[in-house]
């Protein structure tokens, strides 16, 4: 009787064998064709510049005439065509971007664009609010106070308001600026708006 079972088991496992071996050979079969070691590699023509749109068709000579007509044009008269074609368009004046903490190298002075340079540089938009310092016993509503208007834990809080004087909120408008020192004061500490 055993040795019916063992004859049986070894035709299964012969019968399996059968049905494996391809599988387990195949995984040692290259995947790929090997490349021919005496090909030379492609070379691709690449373009001297990306353009996303396309290849554009030439300009037509009366944008030329205009373009030859602008290039002559005093500076004075060139810097008055921008804002000129952005009335006639009916587009949106640009919002300046503030360079408040950027490393832009040295500023050129003087020039018709200095002195309006000049005057939108002293209209602060963006302010700084900065703890100076509270009274001790109230120290827990500034604290609260604190966690209020920033995105800190009760811990970071804590450790903000005792390293005064702080900064406790950056980048905030002179509104914005104004509540969050009266929140403060009413709290029992001095904070004031750089």
């Amino acid at each position: 009787m055993r040795l019916g079972r063992l004859v049986r088991s070894g035709r299964a496992v012969l019968s399996l064998r059968g049905l494996t071996d391809p599988l387990q050979l195949r995984s040692f079969q290259p995947d790929f064709v090997p490349r021919d070691p005496k090909a030379k590699p492609k070379k691709y023509k690449y373009p001297s510049f990306y353009n996303p749109y396309g290849p554009r068709p030439p300009p037509s000579e009366k944008i030329i005439q205009l373009a030859e007509l602008i290039a002559a044009l005093p500076p004075e008269e060139r810097a008055q065509i921008g804002p000129a074609l952005r009335d006639r368009l009916s587009h949106p004046e640009m919002q300046s971007i503030s360079g408040e903490g950027m490393d832009v190298g040295p500023q050129g002075g003087g020039g018709p664009g200095a002195a309006k340079a000049e005057e939108k540089k002293e209209e602060k938009t963006a302010f700084n609010v900065k703890l100076e310092k509270f009274e001790a016993a109230s120290k827990i509503k500034v604290i609260k106070e604190v966690r209020s208007f920033t995105n800190l834990g009760l811990k970071e809080a804590k450790d903000l308001v005792e390293k005064v004087p702080a900064l406790l909120k950056q980048g905030v408008t002179k509104e914005e600026a104004n509540q969050i020192i009266e929140k403060i004061k009413a709290a029992g500490g001095v904070a004031v708006m750089e």
